[in-house]
């Protein structure tokens, strides 16, 4: 099974899917979004797998969401999901994409899901 994790080792929920992701013996592939941003076409197709808009994958709160105004309901869905792909900071995290499918790990437990 092909696994993959959009991580940020620095968060704690994300560590806490790794781990769960270890414990069912699955070897996923870490991708530290934050360093290797997820291309537009990435972040479309794991919108897509999610189910969401591109709006229910940004972290609302972060400094960077404000400063652009990204709250402005006029923004297209293109012109978010490039804002996260310059800003990998607003993605929100962590992200597993198995079997086609993808899943937010907040909780942790979402995951199981897609496996």
């Amino acid at each position: 099974m092909n696994v993959k994790i959009y991580h940020n080792p620095r968060c704690s929920k994300s560590r806490e899917v790794l781990k769960l992701l270890q414990a069912q013996g699955i070897q996923a592939e870490i991708i530290e979004y934050l360093k290797t941003p997820p291309s537009i076409e990435e972040l479309t197709d794991i919108i897509q797998k999610l189910g969401i808009k591109p709006r229910g994958l940004m972290r609302t709160n972060e400094p960077e969401y404000k400063e652009n105004i990204l709250d402005d309901v006029d923004l297209s869905d293109a012109d978010l999901i490039t804002a996260m792909h310059k800003m990998p900071r607003l993605i929100e995290r962590p992200i597993v994409v198995a079997n086609g499918k993808a899943a937010i790990g907040r909780p942790a437990e979402n995951v199981l899901a897609i496996l």
